[in-house]
């Protein structure tokens, strides 16, 4: 049965995602762009996937360098998920003017982010109109402001969130929404029967 792109699309958008840019450099040149189809794959060895349309200009840079970070933004980083989507100066000979550092690759890693990865290429596989590319873990860290500011003597409002896409839009988490995963609920339910 042939299936229609289209509708395909839709029926993946409510999947909701985070959104991601995916960065390299390869010799002096830097890159990026913006990724959804990220995710780990393994804990030992700790791995990544990315998926990288085969048509991208960052393709070559990533098989070239065998290095990429993943960077996941923040709700308040909407504009470099959409500057690294689009085909513009501002992205290739710019770096959308995004400030960053590197960790342990040498992949560009924006600042602010809610996490990044650093990761070395060590696969790649074919996936129809996207390469897959494996990526193990050299280097990794989270957003620590709400430690800085304790540290600061400030009180923070509230953790950062991240930058979330579904149904073709971005969307913004609710801060006042929590409720434990199921594991921490088993955690909960079994503590409590040991000392209940």
């Amino acid at each position: 049965m042939a299936i229609d792109t289209e509708l395909f699309k839709r029926v993946m958008g409510h999947f909701l995602t985070g959104v991601t840019v995916v960065t390299t450099r390869s010799q002096e040149q830097i890159a990026g762009i913006t990724v959804s189809s990220f995710c780990s794959l393994s804990l030992d060895p700790p791995l990544v996937l990315v998926c990288i349309d085969l048509s991208s200009n960052t393709l070559p840079l990533l098989r070239e360098s065998k290095i990429f970070a993943v960077n996941i933004l923040s709700a308040q980083q909407e504009h470099l998920s959409r500057g690294f989507a689009t085909n513009t100066p501002e992205r290739f000979e710019h770096f959308c003017h995004a400030p960053y550092h590197t960790a342990t690759t040498g992949a560009p890693i924006l600042d602010d982010t809610q996490a990044f990865i650093d990761a070395r290429i060590v696969a790649e596989y074919p996936g129809g109109d996207h390469a897959i590319l494996i990526g193990a873990v050299e280097d990794l860290g989270a957003n620590n402001s709400l430690a800085q500011a304790a540290q600061n003597g400030h009180l923070p409002t509230e953790e950062p969130h991240p930058l979330a896409y579904y149904q073709g839009q971005y969307r913004h988490l609710a801060s006042n929404y929590h409720k434990p995963s199921l594991s921490e609920e088993t955690y909960d339910n079994k503590l409590e029967r040991r000392l209940g």
